[in-house]
């Protein structure tokens, strides 16, 4: 009744009817389109905000812009979301971003986050019975070994995985480096497909020596997904990202998510440590990927620098911040590290501890190959290489074969 209240002046019958079924930014655009008062009012906002809109406005820009925001409050774009990873995404977001931006011309307005709201309860218990029946009476846990092993007989997970580590250590035939959009497309795929009960194990596992801490950091094969030999400046890779509506959306999602607040009880504004790492893994890919900077389960950061950012430095040592000084984030980090990362908003079980197979339990103290081995492997590219490596991350060896195969 409310809703209908709200919209019913400005929306016929069937927009409305679309608007109670869906909040989806694709859904509430072509019926904003369709719909011949909403229509102009949404094409007199995109050239509100397509840079120099007031001499394409005229001398009433400013005043159109308003009414025209005004307006589109009371429609069906105000308050739709998008999916991560959901096909058509980067259209779905470019709707949302025409009407909440920051400021457009003057105009403040309250900018919401893009993404639809995921609950998810993390299946731990799931993960933990498929190494039990082959480590009884093991002691030692490793998570990150486990996790490994958990990913390797989950179908989506192993394929998408082997995947990524293909698209990340194949040399391009032309400059003998990696394809690094391909990589990056790749991980992006990985990490909004596979269910985060296996990607936040793999990524977030806690490691007590520095072996299994390097293994963790290669996960997301950093030398060819962000590494290059002198880091950029932050502001000038925060100024591409935000150009890219995808990017400039999962990283307003993990400022949303991953607010830090002195005042709530576990540091984060939003009290929700899953829904932070989830944003986090949404940034992986992107032109500001994060990845652990040294041993510590809490030390993460992008990979660039605030030297010389000049008069934009403290924006630069801000944007910084969010992940290297960031209470929400490295809380949510420690908790999840510590096995008791247990949300009520997600209504997550306490994570039991996951038993260790006898060949993972050799690899702690002597993995198979060195980062050299891996690098050397961007020489040349077949598919027991690519397996090979994985076997360096605890991937099934036999099974990775046998899917390139199959392909």
């Amino acid at each position: 009744i409310m809703m209908y209240g709200v919209y019913s002046s400005f929306c016929p019958g069937t927009l409305l009817e679309v608007i109670l079924a869906s909040r989806d930014c694709l859904v509430a655009g072509d019926s904003c389109s369709s719909d011949e008062t909403c229509s102009p009012r949404l094409r007199t906002l995109r050239q509100c905000v397509a840079g120099n809109g007031n001499m394409k406005l005229g001398p009433g820009a400013r005043s159109q812009c308003a009414n025209a925001v005004s307006a589109l409050l009371s429609s069906p774009l105000h308050g739709c979301q998008c999916k991560r990873g959901m096909k058509k995404e980067k259209n779905c977001l470019s709707i949302y971003w025409s009407l909440h931006q920051s400021t457009i011309h003057g105009l403040d307005l309250v900018e919401s986050y893009p993404y639809e709201t995921v609950q998810r309860d993390y299946d731990y218990v799931r993960l933990a019975s498929i190494t039990a029946d082959s480590d009884v009476g093991m002691t030692t846990v490793n998570r990150c070994l486990d996790a490994a092993k958990a990913c390797n007989v989950d179908d989506l997970c192993q394929k998408l995985r082997t995947e990524y580590v293909s698209a990340c250590i194949k040399p391009t035939a032309k400059s003998g480096l990696c394809n690094r959009p391909k990589c990056n497309k790749a991980l992006r795929r990985f990490f909004d497909r596979v269910p985060a009960d296996y990607t936040h194990e793999l990524l977030f596992c806690p490691c007590t020596d520095t072996a299994c801490a390097e293994r963790r950091r290669q996960t997301i094969v950093p030398s060819c997904s962000y590494e290059s030999p002198e880091k950029p400046n932050c502001i000038t890779q925060m100024r591409i990202c935000k150009a890219d509506y995808v990017c400039r959306s999962r990283l307003a999602q993990f400022q949303y998510d991953c607010e830090p607040s002195e005042t709530s009880a576990n540091g984060c504004k939003q009290g929700n440590y899953g829904a932070c790492l989830l944003a986090y893994t949404g940034l992986i890919g992107s032109t500001i990927t994060p990845n652990y900077v040294d041993n510590s389960t809490s030390s993460v950061a992008p990979w660039c620098s605030c030297s010389a950012s000049g008069s934009q430095r403290e924006d630069c040592d801000n944007f910084l911040g969010s992940f290297t000084d960031n209470i929400c984030l490295r809380n949510a980090l420690m908790t999840f590290g510590s096995e008791s990362d247990q949300q009520p908003t997600l209504n997550q079980p306490t994570t039991p501890s996951l038993s260790l197979s006898s060949r993972e339990n050799r690899s702690t103290t002597s993995p198979p190959e060195t980062i050299e081995t891996m690098r050397s492997l961007l020489d040349t590219i077949i598919p027991t290489q690519v397996c090979t490596f994985l076997s360096w991350l605890v991937v099934d060896f036999s099974s990775c074969t046998q899917l390139y195969i199959q392909q």
